[in-house]
């Protein structure tokens, strides 16, 4: 788009011509921030007109990788890219690999500079947003690449994922091939110890049935989600949306540019991919607290309502063979044929409840044995549902990896 803004070079052709890149909009055209991200979403602008030059020529795809202390799982992540590479397809040549530091104190940097044709930049300095917040820290990494990606193409992918061979050419053509402006992947996820185990089912069969991917992936619905786990966006529709500058200050950058991509209308695609990726999203159960207390909250607008459905769940499924069992040892007493019907009844009831719980739990798309024990991450999904609540709505302040933010 050429800009007849003061002190904006209009566009032209040929060497060295300048236009604005990844990004529509004027600052001072913002709409200003409001208590939902929905409500801002629906009435911002596109993202911040930046005076860069445009590549000359551009190659397949940029795959933008943001990392902040990753030492543990970046090399798998780099060497799963990396393997894409081949002739018809050469690293370098046909799509780049550019690796954010957002500020690690550990060997991320070292790691990404040990992998051949990986480029490695540093994220620029956090400054206030457009919308008059603070810049996210994976936000304004990412948007650090995104400015000098030369990809028709950008993947926004993170550095807990390993992707399967063939997996960037086949998400370009299945985009493609269904017409959007944006594809997203929810991955395979790989959990370790029984806190993960049980309770990350029970938060991905909520994702499942909050944001159902066909209605997501349907433009006649206005449901929108997306997972920045893996974000596939055509350029021009990543210039429409106004980019990572359009969702600077938000924790789920995902699902607010997912909300643009509809409102937009640039095409929106979502499903379960563990064909194509995987992800280990928590090393351990501290970081899992953390992040799930950052999200929850903003990922179900119900998150207390949620809770108390889900403390429910944990009296029926446990309290109610409690009781059957007790009225059965009654049935000797006084009325014990009636006791010992009350504790029929109450059986059939914990046995609608378990089959209930578990067809639902099964649209996690985890492993069998995962889903079985997933009773057992109830308590700490309703303390999580909770201390999120609590975190965004009392407190208003959330934390992730040594930052604070306000959301």
């Amino acid at each position: 788009m050429e800009s007849d803004k003061p002190g904006l070079p209009r566009s032209g052709s040929g060497s060295g011509s300048w236009k604005p890149v990844l990004g529509l909009g004027d600052p001072a055209e913002a709409a200003p921030p409001t208590a939902d991200w929905r409500e801002w979403a629906a009435k911002a602008v596109p993202g911040t007109v930046f005076d860069q030059p445009e590549p000359e020529e551009l190659i397949e795809l940029t795959v933008i990788v943001p990392a902040r202390n990753e030492e543990d799982c970046l090399g798998d992540c780099l060497k799963s890219l990396v393997s894409q590479s081949e002739e018809i397809f050469g690293l370098g040549e046909d799509w780049d690999l550019i690796v954010v530091d957002d500020g690690s104190t550990d060997r991320t940097a070292a790691i990404a500079r040990g992998f051949a044709g990986v480029t490695v930049i540093a994220a620029e300095k956090l400054e206030a947003g457009q919308l008059g917040r603070e810049w996210t820290g994976k936000n304004n990494a990412v948007w650090t690449a995104a400015r000098r990606a030369r990809g028709r193409w950008l993947l926004f992918t993170d550095a807990d994922t390993i992707h399967e061979p063939g997996g960037l050419r086949h998400a370009m053509h299945e985009a493609e091939r269904n017409k959007v402006g944006m594809l997203s992947y929810s991955p395979r996820q790989i959990v370790m110890g029984l806190a993960q185990r049980s309770l990350m089912p029970l938060v991905f069969c909520e994702l499942a049935l909050a944001y159902p991917p066909a209605k997501v992936s349907d433009p006649a619905q206005r449901i929108a989600a997306a997972n920045g786990q893996f974000l596939l966006v055509e350029r021009e529709a990543y210039r429409k949306l106004g980019g990572h500058a359009s969702v600077a200050g938000e924790v789920l950058e995902d699902v607010a540019l997912a909300v643009l991509a509809k409102r937009r209308r640039v095409g929106l695609r979502f499903r379960y991919a563990d064909d194509i990726v995987a992800a280990r999203m928590y090393r351990t159960t501290a970081a899992m607290v953390e992040g799930w207390t950052k999200n929850l909250k903003l990922l179900f607008n119900n998150a207390l309502t949620l809770a108390i459905f889900r403390a429910v769940d944990i009296f029926l499924l446990f309290g109610l063979p409690v009781l059957a069992f007790e009225l059965w040892n009654a049935r000797l007493g006084a009325h014990g044929l009636e006791w010992l019907g009350a504790g029929w009844i109450l059986a059939l009831l914990w046995l609608r409840t378990l089959f209930r719980f578990y067809r639902r739990v099964a649209k996690s798309n985890f492993p069998f044995l995962d889903c079985a024990i997933s009773p057992l991450g109830l308590p700490l999904f309703v303390v999580l549902l909770y201390r999120s609540w609590f975190q965004h709505r009392i407190l208003k302040r959330v934390s992730w990896k040594g930052r604070e933010y306000r959301p």
